[in-house]
C-alpha cells in the first residue's frame, strides 16, 4: 500500500514485497509457541504501518508531506476543531470516536489475519517452503531485471524504506528542540533602543495583512492566472489613480496546505517555524516579533483583526497586539462561508469601524488575517455594497446563492475554480478597502501564507507566496529600492525568493535609522 494519496492506483498493488517474503521464512523457521507470538507481534507491526500510511495519506492530501510521529499529534486536534466547525459537533464527535475504533480494530484484524496465516502456512509446511524459495527468486529476478509496474519497481521494498525514514525522522525531530533553542538565541534586534525601531515609518499607519492559501499557483497555473493577472493588473491601475504605489516579491512559507499560523509567526519573529514545537517554544518567549516592535517602540496603538479565532488567544500578546477582534467580537450577524467565519469585506469594515476610522487616534499599527479564501472554497461570498454592509445579515442571500461543498469538491476543476474565486474576492476585498479608506498615511503589506491543498496545486513542490507592500509616500518605497522587488502587485517570475522568516530582519532594517540620515524617515 502507498502512502501517498496520487500513488493510490491499482497498478500500485502490482509489487512483490520483499518484507512479507522474508517475514514468512522467519515464521516458518521458528517453534510453534515463539512462532504463534511472532505472528501476532508481526501482524500488529503490519497494522502499525498500515495507520501510519493513512496518517500520511492525509497528510500529503492537505499538507503536501509525510505525518511527523513526534511532532505533529497536536495538529490532530486542529483537525478536530476543523470538523466542529465545518461539519458540527455531532461530525467531530463521530470523527473521535470513529478513529481510536477503526486503528484497534485495524490492529486487531492484521494480528489475527497474520496469526491464521501463519497457522496454514505451519499445517502445509512443505508446499509453504516451495512458495517461499519461489517468491524470493521472483523478487530476486525482479531485482535484477529491473521490472515496473505503474512506474514503481516490481520488487518492493517500501515498509522497509518506509520504517528507515521514519526512525530517521523521530531521531531528527527529538533534536528539534535543541536546534530551535540555540536558533532563537540570537535576535539582531533584542537590544535595539525602542527610539532607534521603525523610525523611518514614524506617523503612518502600518497594516500587515495576511491573505489565507493566497500562493504562487494563484499567479502562475495557467487554469488560474488568466483572472488572477487581471484583478492584479486593474487594481495596480486603480490604486495609482489614487496615488498609491507599490512593488512585490515572493516569500517562502514554511507550510503549504495548511498550518496558517505557522507561517504568520514566521513572518513576524524572524524564526523558521514549521512546526507546532518550535510554535509553542516561541510563544512561551519574550522574543521581539515585527509587530511587537511597533509596540515596543511606544509611538503606535497595535490591534489585530482575527476573525478565525474563537477560543481564548493568549499569542496575540505575544505578537504585541494591544487589542483583538476575534470571531465572537466583529459583531458579525451573517452566515459563516465554510470555515470562515465573516467575509473578508466585513472583517476589514469591522476594522475600518473600530479602529482605522477612529477620530483623533494616533498611529495604529494592525494584523489583518483575511479567511475567505481558506479551505474548503465552498461557499465564496462576493462584493457587496460597502455601505450595505450593516451587521452582516446582507450576506445571507449571497450564501444561499453559492456553491456546496459537495458541489466544489465533486471534481479537481471545480476546486481549483472555487479557489481562484476566492482568491479573487479577498484581493478585491482589500483593494477595495485600500481605495475607499486609505490616505498618505497608509502603508500596507500583504502577502499569501501558504500555497493551498495539492488538489489545486497539481502537488507542485513550491512553497512560494506573493508579498506586496504598497504605501502613498514615495519615501516609504525609496527605502526598499535595493530589494529588487517587482513595480505594481504582481511579482515578476524572476523576481528574488526570500524565505519567510528573513523578511522581519530586512523589514527592520529598511526603517530603521539609515546611516548618514536623521534616521527619522519623515
Amino acid at each position: 500500500m502507498p502512502n501517498q494519496p496520487d500513488r493510490l492506483t491499482p497498478t500500485a498493488f502490482l509489487r512483490l514485497p520483499g518484507e512479507g517474503v522474508l517475514l514468512a521464512a522467519v515464521l516458518l523457521a521458528l517453534p510453534p509457541r515463539p512462532r504463534r507470538v511472532g505472528a501476532m507481534a508481526v501482524g500488529a507491526l503490519i497494522g502499525l504501518v498500515t495507520l501510519l500510511k493513512c496518517l500520511d495519506v492525509g497528510f500529503y492530501s492537505v499538507l503536501y508531506r509525510p505525518f511527523d510521529p513526534v511532532l505533529d499529534w497536536g495538529l490532530l486536534g486542529s483537525a478536530a476543531d476543523y470538523l466542529r466547525e465545518t461539519s458540527g459537533r455531532a461530525g467531530e464527535l463521530a470523527a473521535l470516536a470513529g478513529a481510536p475504533l477503526l486503528a484497534i480494530a485495524v490492529l486487531a484484524l492484521t494480528a489475527g489475519a497474520t496469526v491464521r496465516l501463519t497457522a496454514l502456512m505451519a499445517r502445509h509446511r512443505a508446499r509453504a517452503v516451495r512458495v517461499v524459495l519461489v517468491l524470493s527468486t521472483a523478487w530476486i529476478t525482479c531485482v535484477v531485471l529491473g521490472l515496473r509496474s505503474g512506474g514503481v519497481p516490481v520488487a518492493s521494498t517500501l515498509d522497509a524504506d518506509l520504517l528507515g525514514t521514519r526512525v530517521e525522522q523521530v531521531r531528527l525531530s527529538l533534536a528539534d528542540a535543541r536546534l530551535f533553542r540555540r536558533e532563537a538565541a540570537v535576535d539582531a534586534f533584542a537590544h535595539t533602543p525602542p527610539g532607534q525601531l521603525l523610525t523611518g515609518l514614524r506617523g503612518k499607519d502600518v497594516l500587515f495583512t495576511f491573505i489565507e492559501s493566497y500562493g504562487r499557483s494563484a499567479i502562475e497555473d495557467p487554469a488560474m492566472a488568466p483572472r488572477i493577472d487581471a484583478v492584479l493588473k486593474r487594481s495596480t491601475e486603480t490604486l495609482a489613480a489614487a496615488g498609491f504605489r507599490a512593488r512585490s516579491g515572493w516569500l517562502r512559507s514554511p507550510v503549504t496546505g495548511g498550518g496558517s499560523w505557522l507561517a504568520h509567526s514566521t513572518f513576524l519573529s524572524g524564526l523558521w517555524i514549521n512546526n507546532q514545537q518550535r510554535f509553542r517554544t516561541l510563544t512561551s518567549s519574550d522574543r521581539t516579533t515585527l509587530t511587537g516592535s511597533f509596540r515596543r517602540s511606544g509611538a503606535w496603538r497595535t490591534a489585530g483583526i482575527v476573525p478565525g479565532v474563537l477560543v481564548a488567544w493568549p499569542e496575540g500578546r505575544f505578537f504585541g497586539l494591544d487589542h483583538i477582534y476575534d470571531g465572537h467580537h466583529l459583531d458579525y450577524h451573517g452566515p459563516d462561508f465554510g470555515w470562515s467565519q465573516a467575509p473578508d469585506q466585513f472583517a476589514l469594515e469591522t476594522f475600518q469601524r473600530r479602529e482605522f476610522g477612529r477620530r483623533g487616534r494616533g498611529p495604529l499599527m494592525a494584523e489583518i488575517i483575511l479567511t475567505s479564501s481558506h479551505y474548503p472554497w465552498a461557499p465564496v461570498p462576493h462584493l457587496v455594497d460597502w455601505a450595505a454592509l450593516g451587521d452582516g445579515s446582507v450576506f445571507q442571500q449571497v450564501r444561499r446563492g453559492g456553491s456546496t461543498e459537495k458541489e466544489v469538491w465533486g471534481n479537481p476543476e471545480s476546486v481549483r475554480a472555487a479557489y481562484r474565486t476566492s482568491i479573487e474576492y479577498s484581493l478585491n476585498s482589500l483593494v477595495g478597502f485600500l481605495r475607499r479608506y486609505g490616505n498618505e498615511n497608509t502603508v500596507l503589506v500583504f502577502l499569501g501564507d501558504h500555497q493551498p491543498v495539492p488538489t489545486v496545486t497539481a502537488n507542485s513542490p513550491r512553497k512560494d507566496v506573493p508579498v506586496t507592500l504598497v504605501a502613498h509616500d514615495p519615501k516609504v518605497l525609496d527605502r526598499i529600492s535595493g530589494w529588487g522587488w517587482t513595480e505594481g502587485l504582481k511579482p515578476a517570475s524572476n523576481a528574488p525568493i526570500w524565505a519567510m522568516n528573513s523578511f522581519r530582519n530586512r523589514f527592520l532594517r529598511a526603517f530603521g535609522p539609515q546611516p548618514g540620515g536623521s534616521g527619522r524617515g519623515q
